[in-house]
């Protein structure tokens, strides 16, 4: 009997309507989730960490001594009332310096030794000495590019507009100051005196050049992620066709080999050992590429190189879990999780404070996060353990044990069941035949 044309398979209902729905959901499921986490970060901000410091020493005006920069830390607090996007962590410029070297906060607003005697030296009412024009108040808003752009970007602009709206209440009092004592200011002193501090940007805690703006931790944890879903890709069709479940395409040409009944769990074994052996290249070459050839910013070089392998190895060997115990949609579903979950909540690009509470609740065990912050204290942080790394490395281990558990825990139930990948033939026992008397592997033209 003649075999149909091959292309009677597109007049198949079922091949249209499964590969549509499958699409569908994809596509679907990919916009709703990177979409969704970055469409409104100001909306969706809350309790973005940023530091204030008070270093002011106050000053004698008018018979009494005053501290200017508590006013300020006032009318921060009780503009904040009414506004839970920012956490202002009243700290001293040390620890705010010290959190910003660890990522613990996203910026600082810092209030001078100094401020409150420049601010009272300009509602003197004497000429200042020598002719010489008084010193202008400044607030200093320090960023942390290391923490992620966007949060401190808008850690700078929170800052900012608290430091504007210091001065213009202090300039306020600054002009009822001088009205009261009927001094003849011209235009320029006034103007002068409604807005008088200066408010200057500085980086925090200064990165390489060759970081990316704070980005290169990020993107080196992604390839990281990628490559071992991609290895692990590799691994389950090269031990397939090893095993003789499938055949391999050269050109013309196909070559299948003896097909050896393996267990499920022979099978999930061999391929995490082959992805173990592949983690230690893949992750050599990715540190030799990105620092060696491209010379991104980077330290504590061996540590990297084993953080880069064993992330690999996890992301990999939780992959092939998932293929064992789903088979084929196991490699959509590893892209769901390590992909198009993890990417929004990892907090790399948009800060967690700005995500949605869903993506929040996501960040807590989706890797990328994690990865992500072990990544960050390896290359601005000097490998601190408290700036994100052991959580990483203990993120890690429980993945590791979470992917073996469930990927042999699956399988072996599969085996017990008799449910074998190919059946096989009455009698026959796990063990695959010796070598000697397998069949010879064949090459032969491939078929339409």
């Amino acid at each position: 009997m003649p075999h149909p044309p091959s292309r009677s398979v597109l007049r198949r209902p079922q091949l249209w309507i499964g590969t549509g729905l499958i699409a569908a959901v994809v596509s679907m499921l990919f916009a709703l989730l990177y979409v969704g986490g970055n469409v409104n970060p100001r909306g969706n901000l809350r309790d973005l960490p940023v530091a204030l410091v008070n270093a002011d020493a106050g000053a004698d005006a008018g018979g009494r001594h005053v501290k200017l920069g508590e006013q300020v830390v006032a009318g921060i607090r009780k503009a904040a009332e009414n506004d839970k996007s920012i956490d202002w962590q009243l700290v001293s410029r040390e620890e705010a310096d010290k959190r910003l070297g660890s990522g613990k906060v996203f910026g600082a607003l810092v209030i001078p030794q100094d401020f409150s005697a420049t601010v009272t030296a300009l509602g003197a009412p004497q000429p200042a000495p020598q002719g010489k024009q008084p010193v202008p108040p400044t607030l200093s808003v320090l960023t942390n590019q290391s923490a992620g752009s966007i949060g401190s970007s808008m850690s700078s602009q929170a800052a900012q507009k608290a430091a504007h709206a210091a001065s213009a209440q202090i300039g306020q009092e600054l002009l009822k100051q001088a009205a009261a004592q009927k001094a003849q200011l011209p235009t320029a002193a006034q103007l002068q005196l409604a807005d008088p501090v200066t408010v200057t940007v500085t980086d925090g805690h200064p990165l390489g050049a060759r970081s990316a703006m704070g980005l290169s931790a990020f993107y080196y944890a992604l390839v990281l992620v990628v490559c071992g879903m991609l290895g692990a890709n590799l691994v389950n069709s090269q031990v397939d066709t090893a095993l003789g479940y499938l055949h391999t395409d050269f050109g013309p040409f196909r070559k299948r080999e003896p097909v050896q009944h393996t267990s499920r769990v022979r099978t999930l074994a061999i391929g995490i050992a082959l992805m173990l052996g592949l983690s230690l290249v893949m992750g050599s070459l990715v540190e030799a590429a990105t620092v060696g050839i491209l010379d991104m910013d980077a330290s504590h070089l061996g540590h990297l190189w084993l953080y880069s392998v064993c992330t690999i190895a996890v992301v990999g060997i939780g992959s092939l879990a998932l293929f064992a115990a789903f088979g084929t949609p196991g490699m959509l579903l590893a892209t769901v999780v390590f992909v198009a979950m993890a990417v929004p909540s990892s907090g790399a690009t948009v800060p967690l404070q700005a995500l949605p509470g869903f993506f929040r609740g996501l960040s807590e065990f989706e890797p990328l996060r994690q990865i992500t912050e072990g990544m960050r204290s390896l290359l601005y942080y000097g490998a601190q353990a408290d700036a994100g790394l052991t959580r990483a490395w203990t993120s890690l281990g429980i993945a590791l044990v979470a992917a073996l558990a469930f990927g042999f825990a699956v399988t072996a139930f599969y085996d017990r069941r008799g449910l074998h990948r190919i059946p096989r033939p009455e009698g026959e026992n796990d063990t695959p035949a010796a070598p000697a008397t397998a069949a010879p592997a064949t090459a032969e033209p491939a078929t339409a």
